[in-house]
């Protein structure tokens, strides 16, 4: 989660299995040192403890290779579509639904979120837990903080966070797999999003994420929670496209910072009922038909929390709305049944 994903939405690449190169352990330089020094004095970690498990993280140039060019910064909104609108994903995730139905019902419940939502998420992540990335996420981690210069900042405080997650869940710091940023499980969190939103939703006192669906629906559900989800409120809709190329109203952030009436006064009408001071941003794509101009509003940008970039938001608006049309006559039937009951 928030890491770049270059294929199925997990830090999976071509490259992923390549020998490692090998620079020198990652205990010997200054920087692992001023490392080890602070998890020591901060966090009460024992120096010798954490010099050891540095020494036995292995530099990956495949990380290198594949956090350089992400599919949301390669790909147009056709090409990024197809890789996760498709007929077996959908499918899969209405097993998955069905299958962990109590947890999505329960999730939704206490966090006001759709299943469909975090399905969706569940189910671009890892499609639905089946590949949540082969490397360490120690290497990735130890890799990305000491020798990727542009975000090392970022990811050793993630490291950080990775050996305080992997000390409260009892976890092994050398054995836990990911994302070639460090992301795990079935949602694909960072280290620092499992220790603010990982939760024990099954009652077995241990956040699993990585193992354990029901941990991870309810996580997922916690996390949109969190960052303002709000219960039945529009996502994204397609508008007619009258808007120039360089209209000011195509803002370049991903917070929606305009209103709906904003866009009404050039013409842009909604099709669902939304205020119209509900803020809203629109976005252009191009579609396999061309290009589609979208409205979109504060749900949607609750989305990109999870991963900074439209297309993936997109990406998880439609899945979730096709999981919604494939999930509605089964509940129907199921009311059916009730009534008649």
């Amino acid at each position: 989660m928030k890491a770049v994903r270059y294929w199925l939405g997990v830090g999976w690449v071509m490259a992923c299995f390549a020998s490692p190169s090998h620079a020198g352990p990652y205990n010997e330089t200054p920087e692992s040192r001023d490392f080890v020094r602070e998890m020591s004095e901060r966090y009460g970690f024992e120096a010798e403890r954490v010099s050891t498990i540095l020494a036995d993280a292995q530099r990956r140039d495949s990380i290198l290779e594949a956090i350089s060019r992400p599919a949301e910064k390669t790909l147009e909104w056709y090409e990024y579509r197809r890789i996760f609108m498709r007929e077996e994903r959908v499918e899969q995730g209405v097993s998955f639904i069905r299958k962990h139905q109590e947890a999505f019902e329960r999730a939704e419940r206490e966090y006001g979120v759709p299943a469909s939502i975090v399905a969706a998420i569940i189910g671009v992540e890892t499609w639905y837990g089946t590949y949540k990335g082969k490397y360490r996420v120690l290497d990735a981690l130890a890799t990305l903080a000491f020798d990727y210069p542009p975000r090392s900042r970022f990811f050793r405080s993630e490291l950080a966070q990775y050996l305080l997650m992997t000390r409260e869940q009892g976890f092994d710091p050398m054995a836990l797999t990911g994302s070639y940023a460090g992301a795990m499980g079935y949602g694909q969190f960072i280290s620092s999003s499992y220790r603010h939103y990982a939760l024990d939703f099954d009652g077995d006192d241990v956040a699993d994420i990585l193992t354990n669906p029901v941990d991870a629906i309810g996580s997922v559900a916690n996390y949109f929670h969190a960052h303002r989800w709000q219960n039945g409120g529009p996502v994204a809709e397609q508008v007619s496209d009258s808007l120039p190329k360089n209209s000011p109203l195509l803002t370049g952030e991903l917070k929606p910072t305009l209103t709906v009436n904003d866009y009404r006064q050039v013409g842009i009408i909604p099709k669902t009922d939304v205020p119209g001071d509900a803020k809203a941003r629109a976005i252009r794509l191009l579609g396999e038909e061309g290009s589609e101009l979208w409205l979109t509003y504060h749900n949607f940008y609750v989305i990109t929390r999870y991963n900074h970039s439209h297309l993936y938001a997109m990406a998880v608006h439609q899945l979730a709305g096709a999981l919604e049309e494939r999930m509605r006559p089964l509940a129907n039937e199921n009311n059916g049944e009730s009534n008649s009951s």
